[in-house]
């Protein structure tokens, strides 16, 4: 028995270590996902695990909406306040906690026997532990060190996909808003045009079809800000919604007008800065190593036996001495030596392979397109502003001094303020675009997709090897060249 407490005591001693040498707190893994969303976006995140911290994103997010909001802070508030990404972050530590399990031996096991005879109780124990899974126990790590890094990519991803979405939906408001004004200032010119057309009706000099044209001008324009104040309304729920905010916190303002459009912007490499940057590819590279490894352990230990027991037996029976003596359990790989998981493993190394070589693919395309649209709708922005805008204001002014010379009908001056609108929407229209595929571009550049394919590296001889120089997943590789520019 003295050897038997020695034993159990020992294994006991070697667990504490090894879980003294495994911290539980996954803070450290987050972090990394911190660092990767505060370089690619400017902000902040904060995984709230306690009072502290919830009081403090509390703090901060009040603040920010005590000012007029804009896209940056509007971003910034639902990186701390959406409780759907919250739950995201509880991913990490989910994979955490399997990279620390893995970590861990197995449990020792201890087996008793009492056999009752008529000379006494005879007794038997014994202690054993599997020298296998001690031996794995590295690799295993290295395997869930993979998948946790997978997580990490795949939830950071996901951050920045918010970020995107929230300008997104700032901008759509904002732009409505915008109109909105507009609209309201030509309601009152068209009310003010509906009541001259009623007393030059009265007096005689104006056609009934007339008046019933400036009337129904006038109705059409209280329906369309009966319409754009609907669509505010459900603009600023998909914000909160993103935001996370509820109750008082729904009251925040924000500009009536959308930020200037800056000069270009450089669209050199962006194809290799995205190839390079983006989240959801290095997710698929991370992804890849983790199943790369995975198969290299499978067929690396697949003639291994499956458990091999180690451990002491002790035995006692009446009227003779104890008896101690190692004892050894093996099991061995004869029908299951591990070729459906291999098989298994290499189909979905295969696969992440194939999925990688299109989430490349696809990566280059969005960025080109997202490029494009940025530079379309800049100059698009700019034509309406400089060109037909002016054109359209200079028309409607002509007309009106026309019209009060009785030198135009009301019909004709109408006809001016509604094509001047329908060039005023198409300004603020192209205004917002640009700013949406900004928020586009900084997504394809450095998120992806946040639920794109989970794939991984490309394949080659060996386990978790890098990309080749001819991929499209690889940095460096070769680029088709598209309107002059990489």
């Amino acid at each position: 028995m003295k050897v038997s407490n020695l034993t159990i005591r020992t294994s006991a001693g070697l667990g504490l270590v090894l879980m003294a040498g495994c911290s539980l707190n996954p803070r450290g893994a987050f972090n990394d996902v911190e660092d990767t969303v505060g370089r690619a976006s400017g902000k902040r995140v904060s995984w709230i695990r306690s009072g502290e911290e919830a009081s403090a994103a509390r703090g901060a997010v009040q603040a920010l909406l005590s000012r007029p909001l804009s896209a940056d802070s509007a971003a910034q508030i639902a990186l701390l306040n959406n409780r759907d990404l919250q739950a995201r972050f509880e991913e990490i530590g989910i994979s955490y906690a399997d990279y620390i399990q893995a970590g861990l031996p197995r449990n020792p096991s201890i087996t008793g026997h009492i056999d009752f005879s008529r000379e006494g109780p005879a007794t038997l124990y014994s202690v054993a532990e599997d020298i296998v899974s001690l031996l794995l126990l590295p690799a295993r790590k290295k395997v869930a060190a993979a998948q946790l890094e997978t997580t990490k990519k795949r939830v950071a991803s996901e951050v920045l996909g918010l970020v995107a979405e929230t300008k997104t939906a700032f901008y759509n408001l904002q732009a409505r808003q915008q109109l909105l004004s507009r609209l309201k200032m030509i309601v009152a010119t068209n009310e003010s045009s509906a009541d001259l057309a009623k007393r030059m009706h009265d007096a005689g000099n104006l056609p009934d079809v007339e008046l019933a044209d400036q009337q129904a001008t006038y109705s059409q324009s209280r329906v369309d800000i009966a319409q754009t104040e609907a669509q505010i309304r459900s603009d600023r729920e998909r914000l909160n919604r993103l935001m996370g905010v509820w109750g008082s916190d729904t009251r925040w303002t924000l500009g009536d007008s959308l930020p200037p459009i800056p000069g270009e912007i450089s669209t050199a490499r962006l194809e290799q800065i995205a190839v390079a940057q983006r989240l959801d590819l290095a997710m698929a590279r991370a992804n890849v190593d983790a199943i790369g490894r995975n198969l290299a352990l499978r067929s690396s230990t697949r003639f291994v036996p499956v458990r091999i027991d180690l451990g002491l037996e002790f035995e006692k029976e009446p009227g003779s001495a104890q008896r101690r003596g190692p004892s050894v359990d093996i099991e061995l790989p004869i029908f299951d030596f591990g070729q459906a998981a291999i098989a298994r493993l290499e189909a979905q190394w295969r696969q992440a392979v194939n999925e990688l070589q299109a989430l490349a693919v696809e990566a280059r395309s969005e960025v080109r397109e997202a490029r494009d649209l940025v530079a379309a709708n800049r100059e698009l922005a700019r034509y309406y502003r400089e060109v037909l805008l002016p054109q359209r204001i200079q028309v409607v002014n002509t007309m009106q001094l026309q019209y009060n010379a009785m030198q135009r009908t009301p019909t004709d001056l109408l006809l001016a303020k509604e094509r001047e609108l329908n060039t005023e929407r198409g300004y603020i229209d192209a205004w917002r675009d640009y700013w949406i595929a900004r928020a586009e571009l900084e997504m394809a550049l450095k998120g992806g997709r946040p639920g794109g394919a989970a794939s991984g590296s490309l394949r080659s001889r060996t386990p978790g090897a890098r990309p080749t120089s001819n991929s499209p997943a690889n940095e460096g590789g070769n680029t088709q060249q598209n309107n002059g520019q990489q």
